[in-house]
């Protein structure tokens, strides 16, 4: 393995898009407080955060849980810039950089990420000079190292990197669920990054928690293994096997979730062939297992002139899908469209369909859930 960019940091990475609740709603950031002590006990640094997250919570919570309790010198935090979310030009999007800024207390970002490119929106990042103005702040010595995280297919992603050589890292979504998946292409982005020599810090490597709680299919095969190791493990250590990873971001949600990661990655050891072999078959299971690939971001939710709870109504749908569980499925369906729209309220606007980073058909999708759910 060669040398790269990254590859002393600690190889779990907290996300903080998914932080503990209160019943009102509201980060628990009391929880999240324990969380951070443990996180950073067990001498792990990297924190991931973004503007747009909680309509910018979890960057106040990243205030209250590490910055005002923790030397600025002992931690990594990151944060992201989202140009087609929360900007409506050039002087807004430039603006979110200083707000982070203010939200977090942090004097300055270690890391820093034009967020979410995609095919819709990338040219928007050049539109608005905003590959530029990271370079300046970095000079400023706001920034110390800059990047993007990326939702496209290879070719977008090489032309990026082409034209932008001096990008430092790159966050791509991998996980053994996505590898081949013709919508994600994780395997063909990782390529197309190590062939540029970029480093890489992984998100989704549970795919939104899917690969927590995998379909039966998948379970037997990894409980064959014998490790007495959570479901979630073998996922992240797949991902923080892979060469050239700065480290693998986990959107842990309480002190159990935090527990469990810090257990295997806090000694990381990459996976050895006999495990490689298991989630090659587990990989081979799941793709014949069909399911909607939403990872529940709710970044198609912002914008929905219905209000249509778009995760959640998937989320009822895998149950049926993937579990059998057609009850089951019909009363979480119902839970989540009681005080909101449903699936057949859709007017096809597609505003959903450009903001999703998995790039699923939520037009169609939501069509088949309100066949399943007519009754």
């Amino acid at each position: 393995m060669e040398h790269y960019f990254g590859e002393t940091t600690p190889k779990l990475g907290f996300g903080l898009m998914r932080l503990p609740q209160e019943a009102s709603g509201k980060i628990d950031i009391e929880e999240t407080k324990k969380m951070v002590d443990l996180f950073m006990a067990a001498g792990q640094n990297y924190f991931d955060t973004a503007y747009v997250y909680g309509s910018g919570d979890s960057e106040r919570a990243a205030k209250a849980a590490l910055v005002d309790r923790y030397p600025r010198e002992s931690y990594t935090l990151a944060t992201k810039l989202c140009a087609w979310q929360g900007a409506h030009d050039e002087k807004t999007a430039k603006q979110q950089f200083y707000t982070s800024l203010e939200r977090t207390g942090a004097g300055y970002f270690d890391y820093y990420l034009l967020h979410a490119l995609q095919a819709g929106n990338y040219k928007t990042y050049d539109q608005y000079h905003l590959w530029d103005f990271v370079k300046e702040q970095k000079e400023k010595g706001l920034i110390r190292h800059w990047g993007f995280s990326f939702h496209a297919t290879p070719d977008i992603l090489d032309e990026i990197l082409t034209a932008h050589p001096d990008v430092e890292f790159v966050q791509l979504q991998l996980n053994y669920a996505d590898w081949e998946n013709p919508d994600v292409t994780a395997r063909a982005n990782y390529e197309i990054a190590r062939k540029h020599g970029k480093s890489i810090v992984v998100m989704e490597p549970v795919k939104g928690g899917a690969l927590a709680d995998p379909p039966e299919a998948v379970r037997t095969i990894l409980d064959e293994a014998g490790r007495n190791a959570s479901y979630a493990s073998w996922a992240v250590r797949y991902a923080a096997s892979l060469d050239g990873i700065i480290t693998v971001l986990s959107g842990m949600s309480n002190v159990a979730q935090m527990e469990d990661n810090l257990s295997y990655m806090k000694d990381f050891k990459p996976l050895d062939k006999e495990e490689q072999e298991l989630i090659r078959r587990a990989q081979e299971a799941i793709n014949g297992v069909k399911s909607i690939p939403c990872t529940a971001c709710h970044y198609c939710t912002a914008g929905c002139p219905k209000h249509i709870p778009i995760p959640e109504i998937f989320a009822a749908r895998n149950r049926q899908l993937v579990w059998g569980q057609l009850e089951g499925g019909c009363e979480e369906y119902a839970q989540a469209t009681k005080d909101a729209g449903n699936a057949a309220d859709c007017i096809a606007c597609g505003q959903c369909e450009r903001a999703c980073p998995q790039q699923i058909r939520v037009i169609e999708s939501l069509r088949d859930c309100a066949e399943a759910f007519a009754n």
